[in-house]
């Protein structure tokens, strides 16, 4: 039996929700295909070997990063006496603005947000920094990871500098290549309206019975050929899609407002809140409450810890 591609969220894997940076220090690293709820980019320092990332194989060395959208299933595998920052961030963090939905921003406008080109066209290139440029970026992360360790009353809006800066550089490098897979990207682009129609549909229908028939009528297609099409773009089925979509509201109601869990689970579509519960925790492995409460631990922990509370 092919083994199953687990899916993770920041929390599981940080103790912060919006952004994090380690280097092959870690004891926690994944060794197996999977896909998570965020955006990740490594960096190679030291060692040689492949990444898999979508459907593509490529090569990993040196200077190479790898750019990781939410949801794509890979691997960048960490053998013996490989070197590498590792970075993972919130669609959030580095996108406040952006009113996609995380499994549809392969359908962003890269004319409005050019930082997004590396994720979504990993698998069609190697991206790779020079000695020099390297150099370059090892400052940008050496000074993210002073300020992770160290979050102060700014720290994050120097984080978001420092990521926007060594994103952007690479995006700069690699425009004339990005600009033209953007250009025929676009021969996709009623396929990625109706998409979009489609989550737009589930956005604001969220805390409703959506099903299939009601859903393809908004996005303008068939339900046999919406079904297929989220199949084909996503790898999940029409419910799988709907109920990632009532977890992520979910998770964010709960990291970012004060209701009960009773109306969070009523306003992402759930009547029964035990069934909530069970759904939420299979997939983060956690309850709604000890969700919450483990936020509430490391906020607590973060403001006890920080210079400033000496104040």
């Amino acid at each position: 039996m092919k083994p199953q591609v687990e899916t993770y969220s920041l929390v599981e894997r940080s103790k912060h929700v919006d952004f994090d940076i380690k280097s092959e220090g870690g004891n926690d690293l994944l060794h197996l295909p999977h896909r998570h709820a965020y955006f990740q980019i490594k960096i190679g320092l030291a060692g040689e070997y492949d990444q898999h990332i979508g459907g593509a194989r490529r090569p990993f060395r040196r200077g190479s990063l790898s750019f990781v959208l939410p949801y794509r299933i890979h691997l960048v595998p960490h053998p013996p006496g490989a070197r590498f920052f590792m970075v993972s961030f919130s669609q959030a963090f580095l996108f406040p603005d952006l009113e996609l939905d995380s499994l549809d921003l392969e359908d962003a406008d890269l004319s409005k947000h050019p930082e997004l080109a590396p994720f979504i066209f990993q698998e069609y290139l190697d991206f790779h920094l020079d000695e020099t440029e390297l150099s370059v970026a090892e400052t940008i992360l050496s000074n993210m990871l002073h300020e992770h360790e160290h979050r102060n009353f700014a720290s994050l809006g120097l984080i978001r500098g420092y990521l926007l800066q060594l994103v952007c550089s690479v995006s700069n490098k690699y425009a004339n290549e990005l600009t033209s897979l953007a250009r025929r990207s676009g021969q996709l682009q009623g396929r990625i309206d109706a998409m979009q129609r489609l989550s737009r549909y589930i956005r604001t229908n969220l805390s409703e019975k959506i099903t299939l028939t009601e859903a393809a009528s908004a996005a303008h297609l068939s339900p046999n050929y919406l079904a297929h099409l989220i199949k084909r773009r996503t790898g999940t089925t029409f419910v799988e899609l709907v109920t990632e979509r009532r977890m992520e509201a979910a998770l964010d109601l709960l990291s970012h407002s004060n209701m009960r869990i009773d109306q969070i689970s009523g306003l992402c579509g759930f009547s029964d809140q035990a069934y909530f519960t069970r759904k939420f925790s299979d997939r983060f492995g956690m309850s709604p409450r000890a969700y919450r409460d483990h936020l509430g631990q490391h906020a607590t922990l973060a403001r006890t810890s920080s210079p400033s509370s000496s104040l």
